[in-house]
């Protein structure tokens, strides 16, 4: 028999670093600014929504109401949705086998990007893996496709738009949010310059929409390209269900729709819509395209059920409206500090990372109500908050529960009520 050795470690080094240390050291820093996050172990019910099973790691699975989900319609587990997704993955197993450079493209995945290209009436449609990617990939590909680009961001967005922008090693300059006028300076500033204007039409935290006519004006004015993530929007508005700029009858003036198929369209993946031109060159050129594995035929399939749905009906769109104004307007009434939107984003803000905890913790162990806080870096120091988001399926009872629960919340913990100013802590 082979002789057997006990397991050693190798002698540290003196002087040499202590890398576990190190991690733990950023935990418990996280710790100490009480912005250390816990993911609950939420367990989605198929047909039940928004039902969901927390499974406590202490005690017996619960039923639990979620509040803050993004898949905004319920389409994930619509039939038709998970019908396509079974149907395509007995036909054609899970994976998709590798990456589009390797493996090809599976036909679901094709006849995606056709359909998204129909949405949003351009020429091409790309898909990735998500959304994250699609900014990162894109708006970093763009840009460097583009000699001498300067890109000009919207203060307020997205990581994932912010990172696209750092990697295409582009100058930059940010315009104060949704201001017209400043974006007008940095665009006179920069000249004849090539220019690519890169900014969301619904900003998820605040809720807010991007006067995207006005700007489309400004980028014909003085020659820049526009790229809109249209990722919280995308399936909620629009008589087809294609996002702000279809509703305000806008989508064909801007250059470049990024979109997700994670949200209003409940399933997984990222995409950018174009001319026939940018989005082959983006194809060609995207290191996060070339290199990760395509997204599943079944994923695909499921996908493009739900953008045929969404485009043929509407009730989806208009019971989601409605149910979110009742919510606004039941917080609202009850004196709760509800962010003023005209969108179906409801933030309910708290102003103090730890408190914004234990109003989380509050709601789920004692009332069994599911929104996860949100915290500094998503939102500023100063403005933590609850953001619910109302689904069409979340009906009169569970608005009334949701007012009925926060109001305890906001009783025990002594947080602030209406008509309080939340500012932003200095960095």
């Amino acid at each position: 028999m082979p002789e057997t050795r006990p397991e050693t470690r190798p002698a540290t080094v003196q002087g040499a670093t202590d890398y576990q240390a190190l991690f733990r050291g950023a935990i418990e820093r996280l710790h100490g600014e009480r912005r250390y996050r816990v993911f609950a172990d939420i367990e989605r019910i198929n047909g039940r929504f928004p039902t969901a099973r927390w499974r406590r790691p202490d005690a017996a699975p619960r039923e639990i109401t979620v509040w803050c989900s993004n898949d905004y319609l319920g389409m994930g587990q619509h039939p038709a949705v998970v019908g396509a997704l079974t149907e395509t993955a007995q036909r054609c197993g899970v994976g998709a086998g590798g990456t589009r450079n390797i493996a090809g493209n599976n036909s679901p995945l094709v006849d995606l990007e056709r359909e998204l290209a129909d949405l949003h009436g351009k020429e091409a449609g790309l898909v990735f893996t998500s959304g994250y990617v699609s900014n990162q990939a894109g708006i970093s590909t763009i840009a460097k496709l583009i000699p001498n680009c300067l890109i000009l961001s919207d203060a307020f967005n997205h990581n994932s738009m912010i990172e696209g922008v750092r990697q295409s090693g582009c100058d930059k300059r940010i315009f104060r949010h949704n201001d017209l006028a400043h974006l007008e300076e940095l665009l006179i500033a920069a000249g004849d310059r090539p220019k690519l204007i890169a900014f969301e039409s619904v900003y998820s935290m605040d809720g807010d929409v991007a006067p995207i006519g006005k700007i489309c004006d400004l980028a014909e004015r003085y020659g820049a390209l526009t790229y809109l993530d249209e990722v919280h929007a995308v399936g909620l508005y629009g008589p087809r269900g294609a996002g702000i700029a279809e509703r305000d009858r806008v989508m064909h003036r801007v250059d470049v729709i990024e979109g997700t198929l994670a949200k209003g369209f409940g399933c997984v993946g990222g995409y950018i819509t174009g001319s026939a031109a940018l989005c082959d060159a983006v194809r060609s050129h995207a290191p996060g395209f070339i290199f990760t594995t395509a997204l599943p035929p079944a994923i695909a399939a499921a996908a493009i059920a739900s953008i045929r749905h969404l485009k043929q009906s509407g009730t989806e769109r208009e019971a989601h409206q409605r149910q979110a104004g009742r919510t606004k307007a039941a917080l609202l009434d009850a004196g709760l500090p509800v962010l003023a939107t005209d969108t179906h984003i409801v933030p309910v803000m708290v102003g103090n990372a730890e408190a914004c905890k234990a109003a989380a913790d509050r709601l789920l162990e004692r009332h069994g109500i599911y929104i996860q806080p949100i915290n500094y870096p998503t939102v500023p120091r100063g403005t933590e908050r609850l953001r619910i988001t109302p689904s069409p399926f979340h009906g009169e009872a569970h608005i009334a529960a949701l007012r009925e629960a926060l109001v305890e919340v906001w009783d025990a913990l002594d947080l602030p009520r209406a008509g309080t100013v939340f500012v932003e802590a200095a960095e």
